[in-house]
């Protein structure tokens, strides 16, 4: 009877505890722009108002960040959207380990860059490429183009468009990694004639006269989905409230972020040494929408980085679904994959739309509708292995 009037979560204990069950929170990062939305959360307190103590760790590469992940020196973590399906699966390397997608943390915001030398020669169309590539070939010394981590956003943006030009990326020229911070340094020794990376660096490519922008990956695919946090499936199962937590304190960050007023104060904290070490004005311009693609061409970007305007943030089975597709494409999986049943995995609305709801923050909900890209190509997640198989230039195995 004493009991009868207490809430039901008190009743055995002195109360019931929503706190995070893992307060100390280590994020992993890389050095570009999308990293935003971490940085801020942490040094704007977000994420201490929402019960977690967090450090931000900047990694050396994709490899490192995803390690630091699957050993548990990281907690949560800035990455590739390919990245935690290809860990899940086991591809590419990745040693198997199941992760997951609660978050998407931007939209757009990446580029393809060309060597300064081909100013004049190519602009847009990557077929304007292929003359080049192939009498490079025939001398046996193929042209090089950087992606930054295998399947990662970067190789599927550079393996899309110099596929949309006839040229076959694992035949007809040389592809290579490379960490996003060291693409312009390897530009300026000729490493490389082309390369996709996120911001800065296309911007940087263009300040230091290296290189120019041919297209935006918003050119390629408007409002596509890039950077994500991800936590192993271990992690966000043993830990719900922390993962919530998490979630709403990102959430703060990027409707902050998405307050244009607000960028050249986010230019000045992410440029720092700690987190991207550029020139703050380098990162400003295209955050703002004014792009300057080095050759000529400037405009005014309607599809600038974003980190919470249109939904940005709802982890999208269609974009789990469109990567596997990418992946059957290239050859990285034998045979059709569980297109849904791996997209449903790591792809985790519901913890998304948990955290919102105790917010009170009102979504727009899972988005099944086609897409088309730059090359009228349309993607419908409803037809997956038709749409891997329908392509001219692919390395289909099974």
């Amino acid at each position: 009877m004493l009991l009868a009037g207490l809430p039901k979560g008190w009743v055995g204990t002195a109360y019931a505890d929503d706190s995070p069950e893992h307060p100390e929170m280590r994020f992993g990062i890389i050095a570009l722009t999308d990293c935003s939305p971490i940085v801020i959360a942490h040094e704007k307190g977000l994420f201490k108002k929402h019960g977690i103590q967090s450090t931000v760790a900047k990694g050396a590469n994709w490899a490192a960040i995803r390690d630091s992940l699957a050993n548990g020196d990281n907690q949560a973590t800035h990455m590739l959207i390919g990245m935690p399906i290809a860990s899940t699966m086991g591809l590419l390397g990745s040693p198997k380990k199941p992760m997951v997608i609660p978050w998407l943390l931007n939209r757009n915001g990446q580029a393809i860059t060309l060597k300064a030398g081909w100013k004049t020669k190519i602009q847009a169309d990557p077929k304007a490429l292929k003359p080049m590539v192939d009498k490079a070939k025939s001398l046996g010394e193929p042209l090089t183009f950087a992606m930054t981590f295998p399947p990662g956003t970067h190789a599927m943006w550079m393996r899309y468009f110099l596929a949309a030009g006839g040229i076959h990326p694992d035949k007809d020229v040389a592809l290579i990694t490379i960490p996003p911070p060291q693409m312009v340094a390897n530009m300026k020794i000729g490493k490389m004639d082309g390369f996709c990376v996120g911001e800065p660096w296309n911007a940087r490519a263009i300040s230091d006269g290296v290189g120019f922008t041919s297209v935006t990956t918003q050119d390629l695919w408007k409002d596509h989905p890039e950077k994500v946090c991800a936590f192993t499936a271990e992690f966000a199962d043993k830990n719900p409230r922390t993962v919530k937590a998490v979630l709403k304190a990102l959430h703060e960050a990027s409707v902050w972020l998405d307050d244009l007023g607000n960028r050249p104060e986010q230019c000045e904290i992410v440029s720092r040494p700690t987190y991207i070490n550029c020139d703050k004005q380098i990162l400003l311009g295209r955050l703002l929408g004014d792009l300057d693609y080095g050759d000529g061409r400037k405009i005014k970007d309607e599809y600038p980085m974003h980190f919470s305007r249109r939904n940005c943030n709802y982890p999208q089975l269609k974009y789990g679904v469109w990567w596997l597709t990418q992946f059957r494409r290239w050859g990285m999986v034998t045979g059709a994959p569980d297109y849904q049943g791996i997209a449903s995995q790591v792809l985790r609305p519901d913890l998304y739309e948990s955290a919102m709801k105790e917010m009170g923050f009102a979504h727009d909900g899972p988005d099944t509708k086609p897409e088309t890209l730059f090359d009228g190509r349309t993607f419908d997640p409803s037809k997956p292995e038709e749409y891997a198989k329908s392509f001219e230039v692919h390395g289909l195995k099974g």
